[in-house]
């Protein structure tokens, strides 16, 4: 009997790219001192040692995350590495960024869809939408779309997600190809996070980073930005982009079926079958919706009341956690159906954002690209600004990103004629879709679980995406924000 087991064969590609990053790293770190940055007031920004080392683990991670040489969260954990061995920052540091709030709430997110699985309430949510929404696959992308960019308005992208995951999981193993990766498959996944993302920019509750940004724009413009006046100018372009990535997926990954016969009548049964519903899903509900009440207003009551001092993010989100296991919903088995690799990517993606933050190295980047404008067209200058958001939102946290780039940006403004808000507001809405990279936003990661694409892939479909919304952008710049009032010439 012949033993001779088949060789593997060589994952060239792997390899080549593995390399490349390891090569990219060593050509950055090892080379000459670079030029300072010079901003238009003429003081310079000298990129030191740390912030070139930070600058080659940032390109090292990015070549191997795109291309994913090896599991996402090991990425992460050669991010620290690096940064540690190469004495760009301590590891009491480095590391301390794995365990940063963020990544906390990335967790306590997660945790609230695995609970709505658990319980049944995920089938339960799944069968009644599509008994709505019908058979047909376009109609079945819309629906989610819509839910999912309708709760961002109301609750942080993250824990929307988290939540509509596994509704979404549901859905589609009811299209009658197992957990075989389909076009279908990869519109649904990569379209609710490209749409949590839209979503995201309409309202304060969102995300982080619109009060954030708001804080920081009273600080250098010393003017108030309400909750309400940043809704009127970000709902139409949060819907527009809604609607107008539907279009996109329905081009770029139009399901292999047109509709799904009998689906409607087979959801029906199903959601029959479910019969009443159980005390464990008013129990996970209630203590879910506990949650996000608590979310909702102390991030209302944060931006009607700057001196309101609102309980962290985090820590609420995690009493559902603690909760969930207190009442029995959860027990310690349930840990291990957390998916670790998005958790640890997210870590890695903190701790790198950090880094190049306080290094030096993002605002060093941040005043190299925007001076290259400062005599440009007013509208060019504003888009500059734009894409430079969107590109280091996808690597750094969308907080910082804004926060490299408005100081400079405030400050060659007016020598161009143009408004701050207008630079605050194209900022915030590229900063809330970064379409590229996994790392770029919690649901990118999220949907990656989903195992319907690669991480190349994605970077791939965000190309378009990404030029997509540099046009919608700048048709808001150019056309649909001073029809409806905002400043945009001084």
């Amino acid at each position: 009997m012949d033993t001779q087991t088949e060789k593997t064969p060589v994952n060239w590609k792997k390899i080549i790219f593995l390399f490349t990053g390891i090569l990219l790293f060593v050509v950055v770190y090892y080379s000459p001192p670079w030029p300072d940055a010079v901003d238009p007031t003429g003081k310079h920004f000298a990129l030191s040692v740390a912030g070139k080392g930070a600058l080659a683990v940032f390109l090292l991670a990015g070549t191997w995350w795109v291309f994913e040489v090896v599991p996402i969260g090991v990425t992460s954990l050669a991010i620290g590495v690096l940064q540690v061995l190469f004495m760009v920052r301590p590891a009491k540091v480095a590391f301390k960024d794995f365990m940063d709030p963020s990544v906390l709430f990335i967790f306590g997110s997660i945790v609230i869809g695995l609970v709505f699985t658990k319980v049944g309430l995920t089938k339960r949510l799944a069968y009644k939408m599509l008994s709505i929404v019908g058979e047909k696959t376009s109609m079945i992308y819309l629906g989610c779309f819509v839910v999912t960019a309708a709760l961002t308005h109301i609750m942080a992208h993250t824990a929307v997600a988290a939540t509509i995951f596994p509704l979404l999981v549901a859905i589609y193993s009811l299209y009658g190809e197992g957990d075989k990766p389909t076009k279908f498959g990869k519109g649904l996944f990569m379209g609710m996070a490209y749409v949590a993302g839209a979503g995201s920019i309409v309202t304060l509750l969102g995300a982080a980073r619109g009060a954030v940004a708001l804080g920081f724009f009273k600080d250098i413009m010393k003017q108030d930005i309400g909750f309400f006046e940043l809704s009127y100018y970000m709902f139409p372009i949060g819907w527009l982009m809604t609607f107008l990535l539907w279009g996109f997926f329905m081009i770029v990954c139009k399901p292999e079926k047109k509709a799904i016969p009998g689906l409607k009548q087979k959801a029906k049964d199903l959601y029959i079958g479910l019969g009443p519903i159980t005390g464990r899903e008013i129990l996970a509900s209630l203590i879910v919706g506990g949650c996000i009440l608590a979310l909702a207003v102390s991030a209302v009551l944060s931006a009607a009341y700057p001196d309101f001092n609102a309980p962290n993010k985090t820590a609420l989100i995690l009493v559902s956690t603690i909760l969930f296991f207190i009442v029995g919903i959860l027990d310690i088995d349930d840990l291990e159906g957390i998916p670790w690799n998005i958790i640890l990517l997210f870590a890695g993606a903190m701790s790198i954002g950090f880094c190049l933050w306080e290094t030096g190295a993002a605002e060093w980047l941040a005043i190299n690209w925007l001076t290259m404008f400062q005599k440009a067209n007013w509208f060019v200058f504003v888009m500059s600004i734009a894409f430079f958001v969107m590109m280091m939102t996808n690597f750094i946290m969308n907080v910082a990103a804004i926060a490299i780039s408005l100081p400079v940006a405030l400050v060659i403004a007016p020598y161009l004629g143009v408004a701050g808000e207008v630079i605050l507001f194209s900022s915030l809405v590229v900063a809330g879709m970064p379409f590229l990279l996994l790392v770029g936003a919690a649901p990118n990661a999220i949907a990656y679980d989903a195992k319907q694409f690669t991480p190349g892939e994605f970077f791939l479909y965000g190309i378009p995406a990404s030029i997509l919304l540099m046009i919608v952008t700048g048709f808001a710049v150019y056309v649909l924000w001073p029809l409806m009032g905002m400043p945009i010439r001084l």
